[in-house]
């Protein structure tokens, strides 16, 4: 039930200490929370603004379980999906606040269960798929879905081990680069028909305690290595679809349970049926139970950002509208080196751009393409805002190793 306002929670754990918990953890501070940062490094951005910050290994679920029991928080927000979440199914049982729920956090982190939740069980339109737990079957699985196919490991994130695959003579290096890119030890891949797309977006779909779900507007962003590097609100999309991919996200959030902000992928493609329509099928991608990286937009382009959403929302206060500003943007800034410490140059240059912010995420090392930090812009159309943001983060350089 909703958590009224004279009794907030005074204590948060951060599960996952990154750029998106680092904006969590600002916006619970605002609200007059106390925020415990959690991740498996030290000077983690958000360990930076947090008021306590614990480093362990987020796959050890009894180093997970010792440092939830020692602060005893008041809520639990995993913000990260390489945790040891059978630990907090146990923690759950012992009166522990997970953020939206175990089972959710659970779900969301296993590509194979989050997509047999939307397609058998619930019955969303989904790419075509199937499992292999070898390279054989992998070759089996991938022809009656056509070429090309993408290949995936079912336990990953921000696009490791993920791969297009032309022809069958690239599925064994697919095979292998899944392997190295999944986390655990499992040997199961997932293998989808590649979808040609109009457009990817974010829907950020907001579940309350009590109280209808609600929707931000939605999100168009564009993917390199399974990874985000450009994102602009509102998108523009037909109200049919839109509606459509509201319905899915809520029969999906709402099987799910709990509170707080989903981001929800959808592909919106042509009907083979009717190639020359202007009508777009929905098909729904994948689910994070948290902010989402294209959603950094909102901190320019909403009344109400996607952090100060998931924090009323658990928090269990009013979200009386969620408001478009305006066209907005987002062009994410990465190093190209490795190495500490960590310097930026042209800053001053980006700032001058018109209707812009730049943050810098604070990561204490660098690594090639590793994010380090996101240009925001606003503009009078989508096309200029979006150009804002490219030209804020071209000027960017990001310095590392001395």
């Amino acid at each position: 039930m909703a958590r009224p306002a004279d009794t907030l929670p005074r204590t948060l754990m951060l599960l996952g200490s990154g750029e998106l918990g680092k904006e969590v953890a600002i916006a619970a501070q605002r609200l007059g929370c106390r925020v415990v940062a959690v991740d498996r490094y030290p000077g983690a951005p958000a360990m930076q603004v947090a008021d306590t910050a614990e480093v362990i290994a987020m796959t050890d679920a009894e180093a997970l379980k010792d440092v939830v029991r020692r602060h005893r928080p008041d809520l639990v927000i995993p913000e990260i999906e390489a945790l040891a979440v059978d630990a907090l199914a146990e923690l759950e049982r012992e009166g522990i606040s997970v953020i939206p729920t175990a089972r959710a956090t659970a779900v969301t982190m296993n590509r194979d269960r989050i997509r047999d939740l939307a397609a058998s069980e619930l019955g969303l339109r989904t790419a075509r798929f199937a499992y292999a737990e070898s390279a054989e079957q992998l070759a089996s699985a991938a022809a009656p879905l056509g070429w090309p196919v993408v290949v995936k490991p079912v336990m990953s994130s921000s696009g490791k081990g993920q791969s297009v695959v032309q022809n069958p003579e690239g599925i064994p290096a697919a095979w292998e680069a899944a392997l190295a890119g999944a986390r655990g030890a499992g040997a199961r891949v997932i293998v989808e028909e590649f979808l040609h797309f109009e457009l990817e977006i974010t829907l950020l779909t907001v579940k309350q305690w009590i109280g209808p779900t609600l929707f931000c507007p939605p999100i168009g962003h564009v993917q390199e290595r399974g990874d985000y590097q450009c994102s602009w609100q509102p998108a523009r999309m037909p109200d049919s679809a839109l509606a459509t991919a509201q319905a899915m996200a809520r029969a999906v959030t709402d099987n799910l349970g709990g509170a707080g902000l989903f981001g929800v992928e959808f592909f919106l493609c042509r009907r083979a049926s009717q190639p020359d329509s202007g009508d777009l099928e929905v098909v729904f991608s994948e689910l994070s139970p948290r902010p989402h990286d294209t959603g950094l937009v909102t901190l320019m382009g909403q009344n109400l950002s996607e952090f100060e959403l998931h924090l009323r929302a658990v928090l269990g206060l009013p979200i009386p509208e969620i408001r478009s500003l305006g066209p907005a943007a987002s062009r994410v800034i990465l190093s190209q080196g490795a190495g500490a410490p960590v310097t930026f140059a042209g800053v001053a240059d980006a700032l001058a751009e018109p209707e812009t912010q730049v943050l810098l995420f604070g990561k204490p090392e660098a690594r090639p393409l590793r994010r380090m930090g996101v240009a925001l812009a606003r503009g009078s159309s989508e096309a200029e805002a979006r150009h804002r943001a490219d030209a804020a983060a071209g000027r960017i350089a990001v310095r590392s190793g001395g």
